[in-house]
């Protein structure tokens, strides 16, 4: 670091110092001060301004207020206060009382209204809790309650407009997939929102659903299926276990209104397809019994040794229209098996002879024929009434809801819906 520089000023020669000695040290900050301005008071910046200028006074007075004998003598300077609060209250000082009396008002209401919502929603949790309770639900169900005020409708002790949504409600061996109704017109028994005892329903709108996911997950064990076929009808398809081997299983459900609370149904077209082989159709009627499939009664015509198997049996061989002479030649005559195979109406008649007595009666034949015995005969112990209550879709309405009735019954893409309506329904202790 640089030394500072040493100034001086010469003076008159010393004789007692000798000519080589060094100046004596002087600051040089003294020396410019000495070469300064003196201080004026009156212009404390060296401005060159007189007491008497206008802009003397940097407080924005004029030099005549700043000298006068006014108010401002004697009081000493201090700067400004620049806060924010001061500026917010000298403001909100300027609103206007109307205003100011307008904002509270939006504050209270704006108090109230979330006072009124949350007592609603206390309210939707007790109800769904008590009607959870009171109608056995596994489920608790989805309460929403209309109208505004509720407080006055509390007071009254009467809703005009209630929304439920129950789901999974049992109904015999299915479950209702969604039940959902519109209340009008509520009577509260007890006191809202704290206890809630009951309350009649003086009109009550809605619909159930019975849905095809969940008959597919309750009729799990069959493997079946279900889908709209029509305004009315359900086809049901799957795959059911007999004698150990998975035959294919296909029938029509029709959907009707059982009284004023059930829907029941019928079951038509009933097969059971043992893959590539043959059907068999259950129950009485002319289309009952065991049939071959097209393809099979095709490659028989072609197989000289089944076709022989077969016209042995002269009861086989009757239904075909084959003559018992014709058909005792047959079984040493390939010529005669290839006649009678070889016309145009053996495979038809093939296919629409019941081979149920023969399957059961020939073991060994329906084995040439590619059909189990095991499962043909397992086949035939299958009744329509027990296959029917497997594709059973039949439900009735929770006796504890009471005057409830079921009304406009139809099938849709997810499933059974019905229309839903009731009056003066009670529900819980209602005295």
């Amino acid at each position: 670091m640089r030394s500072p520089t040493r100034i001086s000023t010469p003076g008159p020669p010393n004789p007692q110092t000798p000519h080589n000695d060094p100046a004596p040290y002087s600051n040089p900050y003294d020396e410019l001060a000495v070469q300064a301005d003196p201080y004026d008071p009156d212009d404390p910046l060296g401005l060159g301004l007189k007491p008497d200028d206008d802009d003397a006074d940097l407080g924005g007075r004029s030099g005549k207020d700043a000298h006068s004998g006014s108010a401002h003598d004697g009081e000493p300077w201090s700067a400004p206060n620049h806060r924010r609060s001061g500026r917010a209250r000298g403001r909100f000082k300027a609103v206007p009382l109307t205003a100011k009396l307008l904002i509270g008002l939006l504050a209270l209401a704006m108090l109230l209204v979330l006072g009124d919502r949350w007592a609603v929603m206390y309210a939707e949790r007790k109800a769904e809790v008590t009607l959870q309770k009171k109608l056995k639900l596994a489920t608790a169900p989805n309460v929403t309650i209309h109208g505004f005020p509720f407080v006055t409708q509390v007071l009254d002790k009467h809703l005009d407009e209630v929304d439920v949504a129950v789901p999974d409600v049992a109904a015999d061996r299915v479950s209702l997939a969604e039940v959902s109704a519109q209340a009008r017109d509520i009577r509260i028994h007890g006191d809202l929102p704290s206890s809630l005892n009951g309350a009649i329903v003086t009109e009550m709108k809605g619909n159930v659903l019975l849905a095809f996911e969940d008959l597919n997950r309750e009729l799990g064990a069959s493997q079946v299926r279900f889908r709209a076929l029509g305004p009315s009808s359900v086809r049901a398809d799957g795959k059911l276990p007999v004698a150990g081997q998975q035959v294919g299983l296909h029938a029509t459900a029709h959907i009707r209104r059982k009284g004023d609370r059930g829907i029941s149904t019928s079951v038509t077209d009933m097969r059971l397809d043992i893959p590539g082989i043959a059907t068999y159709r259950p129950g009485p009627g002319p289309h009952a019994g065991l049939f071959l499939h097209r393809k099979a009664a095709r490659q028989i015509s072609d197989d000289s040794e089944k076709a022989q198997a077969l016209l042995s049996v002269p009861s086989v061989a009757r239904k075909l229209g084959v003559p018992p002479a014709d058909a005792g030649q047959a079984r040493h005559d390939d010529r005669e098996v290839h006649r009678i195979t070889g016309s145009p109406r053996f495979v038809p008649a093939l296919m629409g002879t019941d081979l149920v007595n023969a399957a059961n009666d020939h073991p060994q034949l329906a084995k040439k024929l590619g059909i189990d015995p095991t499962v043909a005969a397992a086949l035939t112990r299958m009744k329509l009434p027990e296959l029917s209550d497997k594709l059973e879709l039949s439900f009735q309405l929770p006796k504890k809801a009471k005057g409830i009735k079921l009304r406009n019954i139809g099938v849709e893409p997810d499933g059974i819906r019905a229309d839903l309506t009731g009056s003066e329904l009670s529900f819980g202790k209602t005295r």
